[in-house]
């Protein structure tokens, strides 16, 4: 059994998600293929080599490169015990603050959806704060229409969270419902489920329809949603619960680029 195979099933063994191990798996096969060396001959140096890299060279994100040190860490610490990685540094995180559509061109880019599934798609994922994987993976019985709740299951870090059903949907899905008649999955093609491709290509049709000069993208429409109840005086702990974020700090990022308060502050040019 060679080292990849081995990785692969430590990472089945404790649980991770598909897109971890399939990250992690990508990572080690691309570190091994640029040291050419033996797993058992890997040196601190090595390691260090390869981020520096990936930031240079591929011009991969700081948060990118964090994910290719947490996989060389999990390798040679969980599946080799060779202790090659301590007193890596991690590089430091970006301070980007998230693009966001204002409600206008939110409406905008819904409105130029070319067909109601397309329309529901965008609704789903602005209306109740979803990640694209988490809409292609909404299942009929994930609904609860008499109380108006969704239940989001086995989202990011594998776990489930409910989110409100906006009353304005609700209505949308039950006569989608009845005249599409899916069997399983909320949307689904003629063969299966929409993949995340194809929702990506959705929005980024009706974005170019718009004339939207911002640079968007599907997960603009949860940041959207976010930054919207914020501005809306939504405590943020319950924003965090509705956005499945373990850390409220990453939720605070929307107190940044919400305008609730900022737009009451005066500049002195309007006074000169």
């Amino acid at each position: 059994m060679d080292e990849l195979e081995r990785l692969n099933i430590e990472l089945n063994s404790r649980g991770f998600s598909h897109k971890t191990k399939k990250s992690y798996l990508f990572f080690i096969a691309d570190f091994l293929k640029f040291t050419k060396k033996k797993p058992r001959e890997i040196q601190k140096e090595d390691i260090k080599k390869y981020i520096s890299y990936l930031i240079v060279n591929k011009k991969y994100t700081n948060i990118t490169a964090n994910v290719a040190i947490s996989s060389l860490k999990f390798f040679f610490g969980r599946v080799l015990e060779k202790d090659v990685c301590k007193g890596i540094e991690r590089p430091k995180r970006e301070n980007r603050l998230p693009t966001v559509l204002s409600k206008g061109e939110v409406r905008k880019i819904i409105g130029s959806a070319s067909n109601i599934k397309h329309k529901l798609v965008l609704k789903c994922i602005y209306g109740m704060g979803l990640r694209v994987s988490e809409v292609v993976n909404l299942k009929l019985a994930d609904f609860d229409f008499d109380r108006d709740m969704v239940k989001i299951c086995s989202a990011k870090g594998n776990k489930d969270r409910y989110v409100m059903l906006p009353k304005g949907l609700k209505s949308n899905l039950i006569s989608y419902i009845e005249l599409e008649k899916p069997e399983k999955y909320l949307f689904s093609g003629r063969k299966a489920k929409y993949t995340i491709k194809s929702v990506q290509k959705i929005f980024a049709n009706s974005l170019r329809k718009t004339g939207i000069k911002k640079k968007a993208s599907c997960h603009t429409l949860r940041h959207s949603f976010a930054t919207h109840l914020l501005e809306q005086g939504i405590d943020i702990r319950y924003i965090q619960s509705l956005l499945g974020h373990s850390r409220l700090q990453t939720t605070q990022i929307y107190t940044h680029v919400a305008n609730n308060k900022l737009k009451n502050i005066q500049s002195p040019l309007d006074n000169l």
